[in-house]
C-alpha cells in the first residue's frame, strides 16, 4: 500500500468525499474540516477509517493538531510502519 502524503490525501479526499456526497476532488485538502462540514461524526468515522487503513492509531486530539488532510497526509506518513520515503 503506498503510504505517500500524495496517495493519503488521494484517498481521504475519495473517502470524505463518499461521506459528504460531494466529488472528491472538491474536497480541499488544505482546507480546515470545520470548513469542509467535517463534524465530530465524520470526524469519527474518519479516524477509525485511516487506523484501520494505515495501522497507525489516532486519538481524537490529532484531527485539532492537524486540521486538514494535508496535515493529517504528513502525519499518517511519518507514523506509518508501511512508510515508504
Amino acid at each position: 500500500m503506498d503510504t505517500s502524503k500524495e496517495a493519503i490525501v488521494i484517498w481521504c479526499q475519495e473517502y470524505l468525499g463518499n461521506l459528504l456526497e460531494i466529488a472528491p476532488q472538491s474536497v480541499d485538502p488544505a482546507a480546515d474540516f470545520d470548513r469542509l462540514g467535517i463534524d465530530s461524526a465524520l470526524a469519527v468515522a474518519l479516524l477509525i477509517e485511516v487506523e484501520d487503513r494505515y495501522g497507525v492509531d489516532l486519538a481524537p486530539e490529532d484531527l485539532f493538531e492537524n486540521p486538514n488532510l494535508n496535515a493529517i497526509a504528513a502525519y499518517l506518513h511519518e507514523q506509518s510502519p508501511r512508510s515508504v520515503a
